[in-house]
């Protein structure tokens, strides 16, 4: 049976650049216009204007069953949550995650978390804000964790250590992380092997080398990692009601280094924090 290699050449890579630059156009977009009285569904709406207007369609609505541009997830959802009537409420915490392909078939796909700002409940927002925060983080711990990494394996144990060197100030006690649902390989395919998993296992996990290209995305809660998925058979929500956050962003390994496809300047802003200097696909 034919199987995909793991692993692109040089050329591929560097075609994987323009969808990722639009997904993070389509989520810039999201980003300007959340307030309070927006629906999710405008959210989605303004992505897919984006996405459309710069040649490319939604990879999201390319998964069966599913219609929309994002996935949006608020306070309590973590990920999958559809866009719909819901109105976004001041202090509410919004997961928004969004994914392109071009015309020559290759993928993008990234994910933020926005607190939207609420005068009235100063301690609300604060603890969201640090949940994403921390989430954050975690993500960017993950991607340097990959520049130097000899096994995948290595980006997850990144993950984990910086959610747990970061407890939340409110309960002591480090995020929760998502257990079953996890990172994955992205390229002709939105989802693509190899697994990446937020947390350290047994499995040091497949060989980083030049040609790789992965999603880091934690999901993480602010109380347990025990999710459920509603009547609807996509939103993913913590059973003890919680608040999530979901950050994710495209990136590829490649000769020179490591470069994030989801990010306009590579990651370079974020990863000078842990010493790494994301290197451009030449």
């Amino acid at each position: 049976m034919f199987r995909r290699s793991l692993y692109k050449s040089a050329a591929q890579l560097r075609a994987m650049v323009d969808p990722g630059l639009i997904t993070a156009a389509s989520l810039d977009e999201v980003r300007r216009i959340i307030r309070p009285g927006v629906t999710t569904l405008e959210l989605d709406a303004a992505a897919n204007a984006v996405i459309a207007a710069r040649g490319a369609r939604s990879n999201f609505q390319l998964v069966r069953g599913y219609r929309h541009t994002t996935c949006i997830s608020v306070n309590d959802q973590v990920v999958h949550g559809i866009p719909g009537e819901r109105v976004v409420q001041a202090g509410d915490i919004v997961s928004i995650d969004s994914g392109a392909e071009t015309k020559d078939g290759w993928n993008g796909d990234s994910a933020i978390t926005i607190v939207v700002p609420d005068d009235a409940r100063p301690e609300v927002v604060a603890r969201r804000e640090e949940l994403s925060r921390v989430t954050e983080g975690s993500m960017w711990a993950g991607i340097a964790a990959l520049a130097s990494a000899k096994r995948l394996g290595e980006v997850g144990a990144a993950v984990q250590g910086h959610i747990e060197a970061n407890p939340l100030s409110w309960t002591g006690r480090p995020a929760g992380i998502l257990r079953d649902y996890v990172g994955h390989g992205i390229g002709r395919r939105m989802h693509e092997p190899p697994s990446i998993f937020n947390y350290r296992t047994p499995d040091p996990g497949v060989e980083v080398r030049p040609g790789l290209a992965v999603c880091i995305e934690p999901m993480t809660t602010a109380g347990s990692d025990e999710v459920l998925v509603e009547d609807d058979d996509w939103t993913i929500s913590t059973v003890d009601r919680t608040d999530g956050s979901h950050w994710e962003h495209s990136v590829a390994v490649h000769d020179g280094g490591i470069w994030v496809l989801t990010a306009p300047d590579g990651g370079a802003s974020a990863l000078a924090a842990f010493g790494v200097t994301p290197q451009p696909l030449d």
